[in-house]
């Protein structure tokens, strides 16, 4: 397959950030993106007038009945994640779809067991794993540096939600927005792939009373072999935005502060900066997804990567559990 036939469902920032992507990475293989989706008929016309190529839709299923698409790439809210992938899935079409997987654990499960019987490649956007400071916590914590971990922290502190980017009709919403949703499962699928399995013990979320999505949350979670995890997550207060995860070990401690500010200490030292090389980065994930659907090596997190970290999602957010 020497040209891969691309069609984008959603233009909002995720799908306009993949359209630059592809049209600004240098790629082994050539990515025609022959048409894009979207309910924003200002928007598509927006893109139209720049993208002259480009069929533009308002319905998927149209797009995707008058044309033969090699892989479909999905970035519309989450609650729409279901209809869409197993519309693609029908039609023996590979996946590319944002996390988080689905609006559900129920709709997860049935998503990949469809992507696994439709024998297609099936990938969520899961890019942490990739990042040059990531692979060094992991070689890091495969070394030793630390010693045997004792501890997790994982801080989640959002002055401001939605922030200023972010500003749209579903993030504020309980049903399919919020920081545990939007930031947290990034982490929590991160820690699942350099520590292992993850399970909650406990969790207290606070909503507001208008129906809003969470302000607060206090989570006990631990590893396979018993180590414990300390989630805090809280928005609307003054202050810094705080997303980070401190681990402590018996010989140090290792902070990724702020997604990508890596820093070490021996116990009793302060921390300092640990060099990250930018060379060592995997991304775009894009290239990996091509390279899988064209059968050669990859590193792509699946639709199972996104099932497991949907089902500690929905632990954490789990109201019976929740004050």
């Amino acid at each position: 397959m020497t040209v891969i036939k691309m069609a984008l469902i959603g233009l909002g920032k995720m799908g306009l950030h993949m359209v630059h992507l592809i049209e600004n990475t240098k790629m082994d293989t050539k990515i025609e993106i022959v048409a894009v989706c979207d309910a924003n008929e200002e928007g598509l016309a927006s893109f139209a007038a720049s993208h002259r190529g480009v069929r533009t839709y308002t319905d998927y299923k149209q797009l995707m009945n008058e044309h033969q698409i090699d892989l479909l790439y999905i970035a519309v809210p989450p609650k729409f994640h279901y209809p869409v992938v197993m519309e693609a899935l029908e039609r023996k079409i590979h996946v590319f779809c944002e996390k988080p997987l689905a609006n559900s654990v129920e709709e997860a499960k049935k998503m990949l067991d469809a992507a696994e019987q439709a024998g297609v490649v099936h990938a969520i956007h899961f890019s942490m794993p990739h990042e040059p400071s990531v692979l060094k916590l992991q070689e890091m914590i495969e070394q030793g540096t630390v010693g045997a971990i004792r501890k997790i922290d994982l801080i989640l502190q959002f002055p401001q939600w939605p922030r200023s980017w972010q500003q749209n009709a579903w993030i504020t919403s309980r049903e399919q927005g919020g920081f545990i949703l939007e930031v947290g499962i990034h982490w929590i699928h991160m820690i699942q792939k350099v520590f292992g399995a993850i399970r909650v013990v406990s969790t207290q979320v606070q909503y507001p009373e208008n129906g809003d999505c969470e302000l607060e949350v206090q989570a006990a979670m631990e590893l396979e072999d018993g180590t414990r995890i300390q989630l805090n997550g809280i928005s609307q207060f003054a202050g810094e935005e705080r997303v980070s995860m401190v681990v402590y070990g018996t010989k140090g401690t290792i902070a990724l502060e702020n997604w990508e500010e890596l820093k070490t200490g021996l116990v009793g030292q302060p921390l300092t900066p640990v060099e990250v090389l930018e060379s060592a980065s995997e991304l775009p994930v894009l290239k990996h997804v091509i390279a899988r659907i064209q059968g050669n090596p990859a590193k792509i997190y699946d639709f199972n990567d996104g099932y497991q970290a949907q089902l500690i999602l929905e632990a954490l957010r789990n109201t019976e559990q929740s004050r």
